[in-house]
């Protein structure tokens, strides 16, 4: 069968998800963890084909394409948090009476059929199919090919859950080929929104080549701004965890911005620091004079390894400026004690996350509690920020009424008294 038919059939079964109720979807996310935790020999097997074919590769995809007991604990753990969370689905947002027993509802309602295309993550597929799942949405699913192994075995687990669980045949669809997913872009009448995760350069082709509503983000060029007003004891802790705890993320620290007061004492730190874990510095002359670094050709750069650019400003609002101009409206951070400084970052940073004294690794789904998430979202429509159930959901108005008519209204026969009843 052909992929646009196969997207036909499941936008048309699309709307049956939305007759199962919230204990049959939990059940499914229950069903998911048990075959998971039972086949993880197996599971764990698939993962080292893939591995074992991963040469040539960066550290970084390679790091996002092993998928280990560390993983599956993590992965696990955001599912049981997802059942805990409150039913998105059949939610009254709005109620008003525009007359009497004439009344407005605003509804919570699926999306219907999200497609999602990912490279090197299987944990994503499992998230992805998860948030899918409990926001009662069809699934098209499309990892990439140096993880196939892995997510071959992952999708059978997940859709026979699935389908053993009340979901309607064909809910769920896995494509496996490349050459596929050009097809996959071209069906704007059966896909409701796709989200991309991958590469700039990946993210990029499909926003150029669909007529599909696409939501995610092309890059994760994050910053720290050290301010004048910084906390020792918290510098170097929230800067390591940002660059080391998991460099080849999206949300690691790419860019540092030192304030000029603090910079012939900050950047002597970071540097011994930050030689001692083998991270490369970059930068540019003014930094250069303080320490040696390697000139940075580009201040818009995602390292996505153990490298990170240094650059000195004057004050906050030069920071800003800075992070307007060169990150990516992902998530950037300010280490400093004064409140006045503060206030104006998180004002003035045009980013779906704006911390405080914080590492920007906590730019997650699951550390925010939405049990996991299909991406991080750096627009401004629908979604913002790390995209969990709230984002997989839209809304319908539900309209009640006994033979109303305009022209009652516009006559003057009747008249609108608008009334909230919720």
């Amino acid at each position: 069968m052909k992929i646009k038919e196969q997207v036909k059939r499941i936008k048309e079964v699309s709307s049956m998800i939305n007759d199962t109720s919230e204990k049959t979807r939990n059940t499914i996310l229950a069903n998911i963890i048990e075959k998971l935790e039972t086949s993880k020999d197996r599971i764990f097997k698939e993962n080292q084909k893939d591995l074992d074919q991963a040469s040539g590769l960066s550290s970084a995809i390679i790091k996002r394409l092993k998928f280990d007991i560390d993983k599956l604990e993590s992965t696990v753990a955001g599912i049981r948090q997802l059942i805990e969370l409150e039913d998105p689905l059949n939610k009254t947002l709005l109620k008003r009476e525009l007359d009497k027993d004439f009344v407005l509802e605003k509804i919570s309602v699926p999306i219907g059929v999200i497609g999602v295309i990912f490279e090197a993550r299987p944990d994503a597929l499992i998230q992805i199919s998860s948030l899918c799942i409990k926001s009662g949405n069809a699934a098209i699913l499309k990892g990439g090919k140096e993880t196939a192994h892995t997510n071959k075995i992952l999708f059978d687990l997940l859709y026979q859950s699935a389908i053993e669980g009340g979901f309607p045949e064909g809910s769920m669809m896995q494509v496996t080929e490349h050459s596929e997913i050009d097809e996959l872009l071209e069906c704007d009448k059966d896909v409701d929104l796709l989200i991309p995760r991958g590469s700039n350069q990946f993210v990029q082709y499909i926003m150029n080549h669909t007529r599909i509503p696409v939501m995610g983000h092309a890059d994760g060029v994050c910053h720290i701004y050290i301010d004048k007003d910084y906390n020792n004891d918290l510098l170097m802790p929230i800067l390591i965890d940002a660059k080391t705890q998991y460099s080849a993320a999206c949300n690691s620290v790419e860019t540092i911005l030192i304030n000029r007061s603090k910079a012939t004492t900050v950047l002597p730190m970071i540097k011994k620091e930050f030689d001692k874990l083998g991270i490369k510095l970059f930068g540019d002359k003014e930094v250069n004079t303080i320490i040696p670094i390697e000139l940075v050709e580009d201040y818009h750069k995602e390292y996505l390894d153990l490298m990170v650019s240094l650059k000195i400003v004057e004050n906050v609002r030069e920071a800003v400026i800075h992070i307007n101009n060169y990150g990516s409206h992902h998530t950037d951070s300010i280490i400093t004690e004064n409140k006045e400084t503060a206030d104006y970052f998180i004002k003035h940073v045009d980013s779906a996350g704006v911390y405080l004294n914080a590492s920007t690794r906590f730019a997650d789904g699951f550390r925010y509690g939405f049990g996991a998430e299909v991406g991080i979202s750096t627009g401004k429509l629908h979604a913002r920020g790390p995209v969990g159930l709230d984002g997989l959901v839209t809304y319908k108005y539900c309209l009640r009424g006994h033979g109303e008519t305009v022209s009652d209204y516009v006559s003057g026969k009747k008249v609108f008294h608008y009334k909230n009843i919720l």
